[in-house]
């Protein structure tokens, strides 16, 4: 039964790939528990993750705060609501919008990059002459950029969302004369505690995600230069589509945590 036999092999196999990431997981915070933190790598992926991620998530939550004040505002405005919009726009990026988008930049620039070295580096051996020197892999390749994506993934997410509604603001404000008082007064009301804590909540979920599927493709990549690039492709697309179905579920248990409007 063709069917059967393929649907078998395709369930086994996603269980296989999902204990391979928690094996890596795993061993990774075993490794971190332990002190075994290079934290001159550290730097290195902090300012390659975080520092040099700054641009196309600045550029991503402006143009996406903009864009989507203006949509709200021409739905909202038929309907006498148009001082609604900063409210509006403002729990979208914070609860939605913000940590997701970032999520997706930050899978494609960097989750790129990390499966591409260590990728690079498992075909030409690299990663064997790790062992060789009684340097184990994970300490060496995989920690430093887990411990850099954790901390600057929440830091990206509240820079997306802090652009997006810093460009909601100067189109609501500047473009469509929505009264400034009004967007702000709207903003405050509705955005609380919760929301920020939600977005962090997000980004953090969505930075273990992105660092262990991509470290995980680099060291399973084989077949040379074919197989970096298959890698590649890969990590970016699992990266992503994780990010998608991940929040979907973070935002259905989330809200039951953090209803919207308050604790």
């Amino acid at each position: 039964m063709p069917f059967v036999n393929f649907f078998g092999n395709a369930v086994s196999g996603f269980f296989i790939y999902l204990g391979e990431v928690a094996q890596l997981a795993g061993e990774t915070f075993a490794s971190i528990l332990k002190g075994r933190i290079r934290f001159k790598l550290v730097l290195d992926q902090i300012a390659e993750i975080g520092y040099r991620s700054q641009l196309v998530v600045i550029v991503t939550g402006a143009f996406t705060g903009a864009v989507f004040t203006a949509q709200v505002y021409f739905q909202f405005a038929s309907l006498g609501m148009g001082t609604a919009v900063g409210s509006v726009v403002a729990l979208s990026m914070f609860r939605e919008l913000g940590p997701v988008l970032t999520g997706l930049m930050v899978a494609g620039r960097v989750g790129a990059a990390m499966s591409a070295e260590i990728g690079t580096m498992k075909v030409t051996q690299q990663i064997d002459a790790l062992r060789a020197l009684a340097v184990h892999p994970v300490d060496y390749l995989v920690v430093p950029r887990a411990v850099a994506m954790l901390i600057s993934m929440p830091l990206l997410v509240v820079e997306c969302v802090g652009c997006g509604i810093l460009a909601s603001y100067f189109v609501a404000v500047n473009i469509l004369n929505i009264e400034a008082v009004y967007f702000m007064v709207n903003v405050q009301k509705f955005a609380d505690s919760s929301d920020i804590l939600m977005s962090l909540i997000k980004g953090f979920v969505f930075a273990i995600l992105i660092v262990f599927i991509s470290c995980r493709e680099g060291l399973h990549a084989r077949d040379g230069a074919v197989g970096v690039g298959r890698a590649t492709t890969e990590a970016v697309v699992i990266c992503s589509l994780s990010v998608l179905v991940a929040n979907f579920f973070l935002t259905m248990f989330l809200n039951i945590l953090f209803p919207a409007g308050g604790w």
